[in-house]
């Protein structure tokens, strides 16, 4: 199937083929705009007489797409998405016509993991559909950089429809939906930014394609593995001295997303303002995309950060909180947290 109004290369079908490979799927199919892939892709696999079961940490394009579909939407947090499932549909409780589960491998504004196997099992006992958003975890986790499944040992079999960018791990633009043959054959039909919109360039398809290979090592060297271990040894080295310097921040270790609790809004500018005076740009996140009292900084480490480069900024970030009074609390030390036996890694969001 051609894009109709774009045009089609042989590079979009290898793109195509090296995105289903990589992420373990028999097919896939590339858009030109991630947030286009989540906000117009619900609605043609739901409808009317439908639940979306939706996490309530969903990036806004999952949730206009399931607000656009039709389908009546329940938002779950910690162990009630079994609960939403079995009571059925209003009035007369009989069973949904399709529940689909959306979910995020790593909340973006939260740096948390969801906990998929908890979540497929759930599904698989009654029969609803699992929706895997993999825009900040693939290429960034995983022993091979391939997401949430590969980092939780859940079988990609076990993911009905696995959806993803290549604006972060990738470098590029765009994102993609990988799944049975049967359901990308049909989104290739019957998805308008597939039929309508512009496909994505072919210099930017082949920068993704050049970019799953260093990650495969088909290119014949080791800078995938390398970059994979570097990004795992940045995230958690970074994640670690911020606990230690008293900060209060969210997420888990293997999550390259460190979000830095403000809470005040007045501090917002003040905690950027002064981080940027010793050339540190920091991106900072307030309302409306969080709420008004959850104002926080977003860290995002990269394979490409030095060690001196993480030293460097982490101390123009403790002292820009000093000043701004944001270290809310100090971390327990190292030989007390093992005697509390605070030895967990993850901290899996349902």
């Amino acid at each position: 199937m051609l894009f109709l109004l774009s045009g089609t290369t042989a590079v979009h079908g290898e793109l195509e083929e090296c995105v289903a490979k990589f992420v373990g799927k028999p097919a896939a199919v590339v858009f030109g705009m991630g947030y286009l892939t989540n906000s117009a892709i619900i609605s043609v696999l739901i409808g009317k007489g439908g639940l979306i079961i939706s996490d309530s940490l969903n990036h806004t394009s999952i949730i206009n797409g399931a607000r656009g579909s039709g389908a009546t939407i329940r938002v779950f947090q910690h162990n009630i998405l079994k609960e939403h499932i079995i009571e059925g549909q209003p009035r007369t409780h009989r069973p949904w016509k399709k529940t689909i589960v959306v979910v995020e491998g790593i909340y973006s504004m939260e740096g948390e993991i969801c906990d998929l196997p908890e979540i497929v099992s759930v599904c698989s006992e009654y029969k609803a559909y699992v929706y895997l958003d993999e825009a900040h975890s693939i290429g960034a986790i995983g022993k091979t950089g391939r997401g949430v499944c590969e980092l939780l040992g859940v079988d990609t079999t076990e993911v009905d429809i696995m959806m993803g960018t290549f604006t972060k791990s990738l470098g590029s633009c765009g994102g993609y939906i990988a799944g049975s043959k049967d359901l990308v054959q049909y989104l290739k039909q019957h998805y308008p930014a597939h039929l309508y919109a512009t496909s994505i360039s072919t210099p930017a398809a082949q920068q993704v394609i050049s970019a799953i290979k260093v990650i495969f090592g088909v290119d014949g060297s080791n800078r995938g593995e390398l970059k994979l271990a570097r990004i795992r040894e940045n995230s958690n080295f970074f994640r670690a001295e911020l606990q230690k310097m008293g900060f209060k921040v969210l997420g888990v270790y293997e999550s390259p997303i460190m979000p830095i609790m403000l809470y005040n809004p007045a501090k917002i500018a003040a905690f950027s303002r002064e981080c940027l005076r010793e050339n540190l740009a920091i991106v900072v996140v307030s309302f409306p995309p969080i709420p008004l009292l959850l104002a926080r900084a977003r860290i995002c480490n990269s394979a490409s950060h030095l060690r001196e480069d993480l030293i460097k900024a982490l101390q123009v970030i403790s002292r820009a909180g000093d000043l701004t009074g944001i270290k809310y609390f100090t971390a327990a030390p190292k030989k007390q947290e093992e005697k509390n036996g605070n030895t967990s890694k993850f901290k899996l969001r349902i």
